[in-house]
């Protein structure tokens, strides 16, 4: 066992859209201007707002799930991306006691795991002394949580910050912070949420809500409450070495798929990966490589430019008639199929290594945490091997003829979601293996072992 002293804090919320992720950003933002080395951190899976907190921060945020990642796993992962900083800031999701089903993966539970004093941030528009019931309420459901001090976000007038503050005080309950209205410090949304900072500059908007919260927050008081957090014990883990040849896997990244756990890379690369980046929409040809990765993203947003890139698409389909290995997320399975139809009802045709079509629905279609149980042998898993990992999508993949969905080559069976589902979905034959299922490798290290053979095998096959 080993002890560590990381000054540490959870940011949580009452619930979503409370302002968390625009508060954390400015902290992040607010105390790396000081000087501090801030790691930051999301709790459940996201991709887009860790984006924010590594530009406000200057390093990789990373995300902390005991879905994705057993939970045996997190102390020692979290002690090794923090051990080296003077302060750790933790975002939740959604509310405080919120998580996957029966909890699991809760900013509460993981809260508790790191031993972290949480801050509970509330939206205070059209709310005056209720705000303090509502940190009472929180406070008190779970002892075992640290409730340490509340934000008050969206605070209208001094009198309004007055009000509130006084009712906390007869509480005993700390106020860190109280952040007035400002309809500057918004960032660009759409479908998913926020908008990546791949396709957008918020660095203006940054600015404005580090000065913000430099003038309404306390970050001396809310540093001292992270630095009471006690000492973590954590069990030593020993670290992976591969004295294998590396083998160059490609990874799409670009405005289009962005969406990549660094933990998850991370992993492909303890297990002998080189990863090689490449842009599906500006690039012409493949970097030279052993396999392909295309992660999840908004290439939705970007059909013309990715089905006129014709001398990437024939690229992509040469390597797949070579037997490359071919694993595609998401937005990846998008793009490998033979169209994607948008919001709009214009279809563009893909890659089309995948006989199916995507369309863009106006509603959410899969969200939330699943179990995918391998139907076949794929590039992941062999049959009958599960994988946890998580859907959030608003398109719907349709087998096109001669296929129907009693002949496809489903890849996996899934258990979960939100609703409970049970369904056959993502596509895998030969070398390709494309699914809506998202994967953290940090969690699934036999997947990633197995991904990387296989760029092993073929590379030892071209030679």
């Amino acid at each position: 066992m080993k002890s560590y002293a990381i000054p540490r804090v959870v940011i949580a919320g009452t619930n979503s859209g409370v302002g968390k992720t625009t508060i954390v950003a400015g902290l992040l933002a607010a105390f790396h201007e000081q000087g501090k080395r801030v790691q930051a951190f999301k709790v459940g899976p996201d991709y887009i707002d860790p984006g924010f907190h590594k530009l406000a921060s200057g390093r990789d945020c990373y995300n902390l799930d005991t879905w994705l990642v057993p939970p045996h796993k997190m102390k020692p992962f979290f002690a090794d991306m923090a051990g080296d900083a003077d302060l750790a800031i933790i975002e939740g999701v959604m509310g405080l006691y919120d998580g996957g089903r029966e909890g699991v993966s809760s900013t509460a539970e993981i809260a508790k795991t790191l031993e972290a004093p949480v801050i509970l941030v509330i939206d205070c528009k059209a709310m005056g002394e209720s705000a303090a019931a509502i940190a009472k309420g929180f406070k008190e459901y779970d002892p075992a949580v640290n409730l340490a001090g509340v934000l008050l976000n969206r605070i209208g007038s001094d009198n309004h910050e007055h009000m509130i503050r006084v009712a906390m005080e007869r509480l005993g309950i700390p106020v860190i912070g109280a952040i007035r209205r400002d309809e500057r410090m918004h960032s660009p949304e759409r479908h998913l949420g926020l908008t990546p900072v791949t396709e957008v500059n918020p660095q203006t908007a940054l600015d404005t809500i580090r000065e913000a919260i430099k003038q309404s927050v306390d970050l001396e008081a809310l540093f001292h409450l992270a630095e009471a957090a006690p000492k973590l014990i954590v069990p030593e883990v020993a670290s992976k070495s591969n004295s294998e040849a590396k083998v160059r896997i490609g990874v799409a990244y670009d405005e289009a798929f962005s969406f990549y756990y660094p933990a998850s890379l991370q992993a492909l690369a303890d297990e002998g990966a080189e990863l090689v980046y490449f842009s599906p929409l500006k690039d012409t040809a493949l970097p030279e490589v052993e396999a392909l990765l295309f992660g999840g993203g908004f290439p939705e947003m970007f059909l013309t430019e990715l089905s006129e890139n014709r001398a990437m698409l024939a690229s992509i389909r040469e390597a797949a008639a070579m037997g490359m290995p071919i694993y595609a997320e998401c937005g990846g399975l998008m793009y490998l199929c033979e169209s994607v139809t948008d919001f709009e009802g214009q279809a563009r045709s893909m890659v089309g290594l995948v006989p199916a079509q995507c369309v863009m629905q106006a509603k959410l279609q899969k969200v939330g945490y699943v179990t995918a149980t391998a139907l076949q042998d794929t590039l992941l898993a062999p049959k009958g091997v599960s994988l946890r990992g998580h859907e959030f999508h608003f398109s719907t993949m349709e087998p096109i003829a001669p296929m129907t969905a009693d002949n496809f080559p489903w890849a996996f069976h899934f258990e979960g979601g939100r609703r409970g589902q049970v369904y056959n979905g993502g596509y895998s034959k030969d070398n390709i293996l494309a699914t809506y299922l998202h994967l953290n490798f940090a969690g699934n290290e036999a997947a990633a072992e197995r991904l990387v053979a296989k760029a092993r095998a073929y590379s030892t096959k071209e030679a």
